[in-house]
């Protein structure tokens, strides 16, 4: 007969208040101190994440960046659904991301970017899905959550502060804010009890007001990059 010790160990019983480490599968934050706090140890396989952020450039894409680089030096591929700008590439190299790895799709309407972001979880060929949904409902959230369930990574929705009050079937949620230059996550939802503090995030460079990653600058130099990107219309 089992123990409980055992039950616990295997995560068949789950602690109200502990954030439930265990075999939950995750991909590293490459954060140490956010990987402490997330069950498994970072961003959670097989479920979505959600970013809250108050606008662009706060350092949301600098917070997901260090496991996107560990995942494409492995020839994983990754996945941009909607973003709200073209990604810079000569920032994305320089964060160590192989930008043949990464497919964008870009769309038209809101009701596009989520049939797009359905299927790519659905086809289950990326380890890591960023996408950009500030309108999405709970019944649609909840839609994609099933879709996340056979997805070989993890998937991180890119949302405004103003659905903070809203529920989601979410496995963690956080909001990032920037505090003297500093990149702050709160922990609002995870497995157990919301994080007790705010955790400093160390980008590695100050933030700015436009987030490098995320924004084109004109010139041969990144021309030459972003054609290696995929899109896909």
């Amino acid at each position: 007969m089992a123990t409980l010790q055992d039950l616990l160990g295997r995560q068949i019983v789950w602690r109200g208040g502990a954030p439930g480490a265990g075999r939950v599968p995750a991909v590293p934050t490459e954060f140490e101190m956010l990987d402490r706090e997330l069950p498994g140890g970072g961003w959670p396989v097989g479920a979505l994440t959600e970013i809250l952020y108050a606008s662009e450039g706060t350092g949301e894409l600098q917070c997901v960046m260090p496991a996107l680089a560990a995942l494409t030096r492995q020839g994983r591929r990754v996945a941009w659904v909607a973003p709200p700008h073209r990604p810079y590439a000569p920032g994305l190299l320089e964060s160590g991301v192989r930008v043949e790895c990464l497919t964008l799709v870009r769309v038209k309407q809101r009701q596009d970017a989520l049939w797009a972001t359905e299927q790519v979880l659905r086809a289950g060929a990326c380890h890591a899905l960023l996408a950009w949904l500030p309108a999405a409902n709970y019944a649609e959230l909840r839609r994609l959550a099933v879709a996340a369930e056979s997805s070989p990574g993890f998937v991180v929705l890119f949302r405004s502060p103003r659905v903070l009050h809203e529920s989601s079937p979410s496995r963690v949620r956080l909001v990032l804010e920037s505090c003297e230059g500093r990149l702050v996550a709160r922990i609002l939802k995870r497995r157990g009890a919301p994080s007790a503090a705010p955790l400093g995030i160390p980008v590695g460079r100050p933030l700015r007001a436009l987030d490098r990653i995320s924004f084109p600058v004109a010139g041969a130099r990144s021309a030459a990059a972003r054609a290696r990107l995929e899109t896909v219309a």
